[in-house]
């Protein structure tokens, strides 16, 4: 299987409600090649074509900061997560405490 492809299964796996970060996402992939592996997973999240499949606005930063959006930007990034139910620290950041997977 290729990365993109394992990077697609995780991020398929993710609930509503629910969020990981692109750190986790690289491990559960098995695609972490040194420092490289988050951004692997970024490029595979702006190359989604199909975002009811594989839920993109899912995958986070580090500390639950809310990254690049190709769909329309963080703020609509925020609008998605927010009506699925995830939790927010602050106006740009995911509680991860409580809307990690």
């Amino acid at each position: 299987m290729k990365p993109f492809e394992k990077i697609y299964k995780v991020v398929s796996s993710i609930p509503k409600g629910k969020v990981l970060t692109y750190q986790q996402v690289a491990k559960l992939a098995r695609v972490n090649p040194p420092a490289g592996g988050p951004r692997i997973v970024g490029f595979a999240m702006h190359s989604n074509k199909n975002t009811k499949v594989v839920p993109c606005h899912r995958v986070v930063g580090s500390r639950g900061e809310l990254t690049g959006y190709a769909r329309g930007g963080v703020t609509k990034k925020k609008e998605i997560l927010e009506k699925e139910g995830v939790f927010f620290l602050d106006n740009d950041r995911v509680d991860l405490k409580r809307s990690l997977f």
